[in-house]
Parts: structure tokens; sequence; C-alpha cells
């Protein structure tokens, strides 16, 4: 009987840049997207601020090695007297893919919204993340929205 791995969620810490910026990489890639080394400075610094107004940043372990990432925004919303929490980047190790990591960092989004009064969580996915779909369907409900957004400025 194969062996289910002890998955622990912690914050991010400055000691952890290395790994967060291979997992933030191999995320940004699977998003067919490249960043510049300041952006991922700047990310980084930015999940590490004490701002609430802040995207915070968590790491999934297994035996003390990330493995998956998320990033949240915590933020106001004009149909809603509480804030709400957007789970802006969610990343698994593709070898650790089926493990449990994307289950347990949502989990603990969902547990950390519930303790901070916030627990309207959502986020978006690209329509063909169908690995990733399959879990989003048993651990939250699909909207009927559509995202769309202003294209790129011309100067």
């Amino acid at each position: 009987m194969p062996v289910t791995p002890q998955i622990s969620i912690r914050d991010l810490t400055r000691a952890d840049k290395p790994e967060w910026q291979s997992l933030w990489a191999a995320y940004i890639s699977f998003y067919k997207t490249a960043l510049t080394p300041q952006m991922y400075d700047l990310a980084f610094e930015r999940l590490l601020g004490k701002d609430e107004n802040e995207c915070q940043g968590l790491l999934a372990t297994i035996d003390n090695k990330p493995v998956g990432l998320a990033h949240t925004l915590t933020h106001r919303h004009g149909w809603f007297e509480d804030r709400v929490v957007y789970l802006q980047d969610l990343f698994s190790a593709p070898e650790f893919r089926g493990k449990g990591i994307g289950r347990a960092l949502i989990e603990e989004v969902y547990r950390r919204a519930d303790i901070a009064g916030t627990p309207k969580v959502y986020w978006l996915t690209a329509k063909d993340n169908t690995g990733a779909r399959r879990l989003y369907d048993t651990i939250a409900s699909e909207t009927d929205f559509i995202k769309y957004q202003r294209p790129p400025f011309k100067k």
C-alpha cells in the first residue's frame, strides 16, 4: 500500500527565495509567460510584506522540501461588507502532482480566510487546465463568469 506523504503548509520566508523562485518559474512557464528577474524580485518582496493589501505567500513542503506554492490577495469587494480572498497563484511541482499538494494549499487558504473573517475565496484557471479543474470541482463551485481584460496598451 502506498504511503501518503506528510504535507506541511507554512508562510513563505526570506530563506525560501531559491526554492520559491524555482517553483514560481515553473508555474509561470506552465502559463506560457515570462517575467524579468526584476519582476521575480519584486513579487517575492511583496509576498514577504506584512501589508494586508499586498499578496501573501504560502509554501507546501514534504520533508522540509518546498513542493508547492500559493499566493493570495485579500481585498475589498463592492458586493460584500467583508473583504474577500483572491487565490492568485497555485502550483504543485509536477513530480508531486496527485499527492494532495493543491488540496492542502487550498484548504489552508480556506482555514486562514475563516480565521480572518474573510470566508469568500475565489480564483481563476485556464479552461484547459483539466488536471487542476478535477481538484477544483471537488473543493469549490465553478461560476458562470468569464474573464475579460484590456488588450495590451500600445504607445
